[in-house]
């Protein structure tokens, strides 16, 4: 019934609908969910320990006996610089004295770990059927070793050269991530947000120039949107905001309420929240002081001055310096469980595509 059944072949999957791994927002009860579904279930590992991650992979096998995927970061990682440290504070300092905060008490550093021999001993371990990547590949051996495992290796390209890089190394999908996507912005060859694509612009020229079947993500937020992915080549959808709202997900009740109001308008691309290009639900910090900011220190160590900030406001109940990563379909969303809405989508999508045949 799918036009194209690459991926489910290829995952050995029901639906060609990839649950987007959202790092701070789900555990495995989001997975189980969208795995009964029939989607691939995605745990994003960037965040956590390797053991925490084998404790999750654990729960949801314990539950469903479907293909996992297991999602990491790539980015090279930099230690803090303390001067542009001291300057960011400095930028945070109304912040901090409005709520109180000492400005100068130490606090938890970010945490954001590229894929190294550690993680790719859990890989090995677990032997997740797919394994992705965010801002590009880790270094060969360790690719290698990550195929030798068994696992299919899926990573994000945000303009077309990048999904040529990837193919040319190997991997056996390629998500094309258009700019409406929440979260980070998967780039990796250029740091130019300004000539970021939209996926209707990206998708069909990524699905020319590469052989490997494309995922399409950003946007996709029901059954018309994912008939449209496939209209223009796809093969597959990811999908993560469509997932916020569902029972199973962790948003807080403040990032919740924000969720149901959720417009068009309700997102930026900002950098302050992290120190990396990022979708997200504007919050005050983002206006005022980005939504790109300059002063913002590189990726992860933005979000350790935001720390103290974030923990102070939502015992107010605001969400000020709250990252809630959405994208810009936000207002599609639905309070389905996982399974469920996994289920829907699908039967949508069929339904517009069977239409549009007729």
């Amino acid at each position: 019934m799918w036009p194209d059944r690459r991926l489910i072949d290829l995952f050995g999957i029901e639906f060609p609908i990839v649950q987007a791994p959202m790092a701070g927002v789900q555990d495995a009860d989001i997975m189980i969910g969208a795995a009964q579904g029939g989607a691939l279930a995605s745990l994003p590992c960037a965040m956590i320990s390797p053991d925490k991650a084998r404790e999750q992979i654990n729960i949801v096998r314990q539950r469903v006996s479907t293909p996992l995927n297991m999602n990491y970061f790539c980015h090279t990682a930099v230690d803090a610089d303390p001067a542009r440290e001291a300057g960011w504070r400095k930028r945070l300092a109304s912040y901090y004295q409005e709520l109180g905060i000492d400005p100068d008490a130490p606090n938890n550093a970010a945490n954001r770990a590229p894929f190294d021999a550690a993680m790719c001993e859990l890989v090995e371990e677990l032997k997740p059927a797919v394994v992705s990547f965010h801002f590009g590949l880790p270094e060969p051996a360790l690719l290698a070793r990550v195929k030798a495992a068994g696992c299919r290796v899926i990573a994000s390209a945000t303009i077309v050269e990048e999904a040529i890089w990837l193919e040319q190394r190997g991997v056996d999908a390629v998500i094309a991530q258009g700019a409406e996507a929440g979260g980070h912005r998967g780039m990796f060859l250029t740091d130019d947000i300004a000539t970021q694509p939209g996926l209707f612009a990206l998708l069909p020229q990524v699905v020319d120039a590469v052989k490997v079947p494309v995922i399409a993500a950003g946007g996709i937020g029901d059954g018309r949107g994912i008939a449209a992915a496939f209209a223009l080549g796809a093969a597959g959808v990811q999908i993560g905001t469509a997932y916020l709202r569902c029972p199973e997900s962790r948003v807080s009740p403040i990032g919740r309420a924000a969720l149901e109001g959720g417009t068009d308008a309700s997102t930026v691309i900002t950098n302050v929240m992290t120190g990396r290009p990022a979708r997200g639900v504007i919050n005050r910090v983002m206006r005022e002081v980005g939504p790109v900011s300059a002063d913002a220190p590189a990726f992860p160590h933005a979000a350790t001055a935001l720390g103290p900030l974030k923990a102070a406001a939502e015992k107010l109940g605001r969400s000020d310096f709250t990252n809630l990563w959405a994208g810009q379909a936000v207002g599609l969303g639905t309070e389905l469980p996982a399974a469920e809405l996994t289920r829907s989508l699908a039967a949508a999508a069929l339904e517009r595509m069977a239409g549009l045949r007729g």
